[in-house]
């Protein structure tokens, strides 16, 4: 038994499991890094606790310190949210070593289920469906070339301890797997602390199909049906809806007992997520399990009227489920969008900065999860989410139309958002139509769409500047073209010193490459002297978990190179000169 929950997270999913411990009469614990003092999470919780040392980006990982503060501040629990430690095995032992109860799955299945060579494995011995591809982690650029000519080409190289979509390269020819190969390593050892990775034949344009499981202690495990999140960008998500528009019951009952037989496998407890991709001839492969609550448990929570952290909680007090499968029933449609501080129009550059305004819409079905409200700052350090806009109607085009309202309502000034990015897209026929909209998610065509639908106007910006933009618009027939102002994002200002100081310096000029962004140099691609071809990568940034190519703009020659690996880099600083060859 326990009275009292450490909630070793930060944000709206933070805030998310403290609500359901406020409704159970729970105490509860928060915890935060010097960069979150301010943040709404802090607040909300009975108690909170600063964790570190700096840089704040570890903070929420530092396993001896969350434990010790879980036992200072009295808390029987620990509840580990989704990302940071949430799926490690370590630090669910050292939760339970320290005589607290870890609100998750056993470290166990945690541990088989985070390796997905392992999973693979484990879930082709009990007979769920695999995609195509090797159990055992890919050693060489040889070995991964071998598999290229037996699997045939396209193949997708994963993080063997990945997972959220981080890790994954594409291999679409022979001559692309070498830097393919490299990159996967990379994003392995940095986000997982492993560079083990595994190769699967990858399936042109599947649906990627998910089903929500729940087990306890007594021997239950049931399925609430599926999510399809096919819409993503950089293999992460974008939108969650259930049910699925591609799925029946027939083929709802099937995918239901291979994430059954999954979580049976892996001698699961808790709520998890067994990840599946559909093909388009209705075959249905395990791809990965999740092992905690996912970002988009929120819809399903909706279509069944359960609460899953509630779940959780009465599983991890040796409680049994509440429901059985029997009992279970999916009502009407529900539909997700990430509100995340990215520029669609701008390749989904991250845009952090301070919210100047923070109005949330309401009304008949409408749910709002946010971490954060007006004045707020969205740290260039975590992850680019501000809020998921959730919606349930009778069906889907009701649930569609209520999103749009929605998402019309919804304000947010400040840094840029997908706010008008979701709009277009469920405008688009594809989305109508239930479709899987390859291709169309990172188009021109739909970040041009996104650009038409930003509001014509938004109060100041922080720093006070506006930029004006040129629009046509048509009155009475007529069209017109008029001028607005819109505000300036604050990193401008800071860019347009850093030119303005390095062209009097001498260095900068038109051939001055500089970081679109603040973030950290995760490799550095050319040496200074180097001549580059268009397009070339000349290095790579990381900003709000998220890796960006900065390419050459034209073939020239490189000099003043000015960033290494592992260094910061501000927004506008020069990386280095482009001089003409």
């Amino acid at each position: 038994m326990f009275d009292k929950v450490l909630v070793a997270n930060r944000g709206e999913i933070a805030i998310r499991v403290c609500r359901t411990l406020r409704e159970l009469g729970l105490g509860s614990v928060a915890v935060y890094s010097e960069a979150d003092r301010a943040s709404l999470h802090v607040s909300y919780a009975d108690e909170a606790y600063l964790i570190g040392p700096p840089p704040a980006s570890e903070s929420y990982l530092r396993i001896d310190r969350l434990v010790e503060t879980a036992v200072k501040a009295g808390a029987g629990a620990v509840h580990p949210g989704y990302g940071f430690l949430a799926e490690n095995a370590t630090f669910a032992r050292a939760v339970e070593a320290a005589g607290l109860t870890w609100i998750g799955p056993p470290p166990d299945a945690i541990e088989l289920m985070g390796s997905k060579t392992r999973a693979r494995k484990a879930m082709e011995a009990a007979g769920v469906p695999i995609i195509p591809g090797t159990t055992e982690p890919v050693g060489s650029l040889e070995e991964l070339l071998a598999l290229g000519e037996a699997l045939g080409y396209p193949l997708l190289i994963k993080a063997a301890a990945g997972g959220g979509g981080k890790g994954m390269e594409e291999v679409h020819a022979p001559e692309a797997a070498e830097r393919a190969f490299a990159t996967a390593q990379r994003q392995g050892q940095s986000y997982f602390a492993s560079p083990d990775v595994y190769v699967e034949k990858l399936i042109v344009d599947p649906r990627h199909i998910e089903v929500q499981v729940l087990a306890d202690a007594h021997g239950n495990v049931i399925h609430l049906g599926e999510r399809d999140c096919t819409i993503q960008r950089r293999h992460q998500k974008l939108v969650e809806e259930t049910p699925s528009p591609a799925v029946d019951e027939e083929l709802r009952a099937r995918i239901g007992r291979i994430g059954v037989d999954a979580a049976r496998a892996a001698g699961y407890r808790s709520a998890g997520t067994v990840e599946g991709l559909l093909t388009q001839d209705g075959e249905y492969f395990f791809m990965e399990m999740n092992t905690r609550i996912q970002v988009e448990h929120t819809v399903t929570e909706e279509v069944t009227g359960l609460d899953l952290v509630r779940e959780q909680i009465r599983v991890a007090l040796g409680e049994p489920l509440s429901v059985t499968q029997d009992q279970v029933e999916l009502r009407g449609h529900a539909i997700e969008c990430r509100i995340n501080a990215e520029d669609a129009a701008n390749g989904f550059l991250p845009s952090p900065g301070v919210v100047t305004v923070y109005r949330e819409p309401s009304g008949p079905g409408v749910r709002v999860d946010s971490g954060v409200t007006e004045g707020s700052e969205i740290s260039g350090v975590y992850d680019p989410m501000i809020a998921k806009l959730i919606v349930h109607g009778v069906d889907r085009e009701h649930a569609r139309r209520r999103m749009l309202r929605a998402l019309d309502e919804f304000v947010i000034a400040g840094p840029k958002t997908l706010l008008a990015f979701h709009k277009a897209l469920l405008e688009h026929d594809c989305f109508v139509r239930g479709e899987t909209c390859h291709g169309l998610v990172e188009s021109d065509e739909l970040a041009a769409r996104a650009a038409e639908l930003e509001p014509a106007y938004a109060p100041a910006t922080a720093n006070g500047r506006t930029a004006e933009r040129l629009r046509t618009v048509e009155v009475d027939g007529r069209r017109f073209e008029v001028r607005v102002l819109a505000p300036e994002q604050p990193w401008l200002e800071l860019a347009r010193r850093r030119t303005e100081r390095t062209r009097s310096s001498g260095i900068g000029g038109a051939d001055a490459i500089v970081s679109p962004m603040q973030g950290t140099v995760l490799s550095v691609a050319v040496a200074e002297g180097d001549s580059v071809e268009t397009g070339q990568v000349l290095c790579i940034v990381e900003a709000m978990k998220m890796e960006n190519e900065v390419r050459a703009p034209h073939g020239g020659v490189v000099t003043d190179l000015s960033v290494a690996a592992g260094a910061p880099v501000a927004a506008g600083q020069v990386i280095c000169v482009l001089s003409l060859a």
